[in-house]
C-alpha cells in the first residue's frame, strides 16, 4: 500500500509552487513512496540506545580569532559590479512580476 497518494503529491507540488504534469505526479508519487519506505525501514531498525547522528564521523569547527581588518571602499566594491546606480549595485527588478 502506498505511503503517499497522488493527491498528496499534487498538494505538495502546489505548496512548493511547482508546475507538474499528470505523468510527473505519478513518477513523483512512486519516488516519494520509495523514500518513505526507506525512512520507515531505518526507523524500525534504530534502537533507543543509539543516539541520532548527522555525520558518520565527528566534526570539529575550527574558529579563528575575530580580527578587525579594513574593508573595501564604496568605489572599490562597485568597481567590479556589472551595473551601479547612485552608489549602489543595480540589479534587475523581480518583485511585482506576473507569475
Amino acid at each position: 500500500m502506498p505511503n503517499i497518494s497522488r493527491d498528496e503529491v499534487a498538494h505538495l507540488a502546489k505548496l512548493a509552487r511547482l508546475a507538474v504534469t499528470d505523468e510527473e505526479l505519478n513518477v513523483f508519487a512512486g519516488q516519494l513512496d520509495q523514500i518513505l519506505d526507506a525512512v520507515a525501514k531505518v526507523s524500525a531498525v534504530a534502537a533507543d540506545d543509539v543516539p541520532p547522528t548527522s555525520h558518520a564521523v565527528p566534526l570539529t569547527n575550527v574558529f579563528r580569532e575575530d580580527v578587525v581588518r579594513p574593508g573595501l571602499t564604496q568605489q572599490q566594491a562597485l568597481a567590479g559590479a556589472p551595473a551601479a546606480e547612485e552608489g549602489r549595485f543595480r540589479v534587475p527588478r523581480i518583485l511585482g512580476e506576473e507569475q
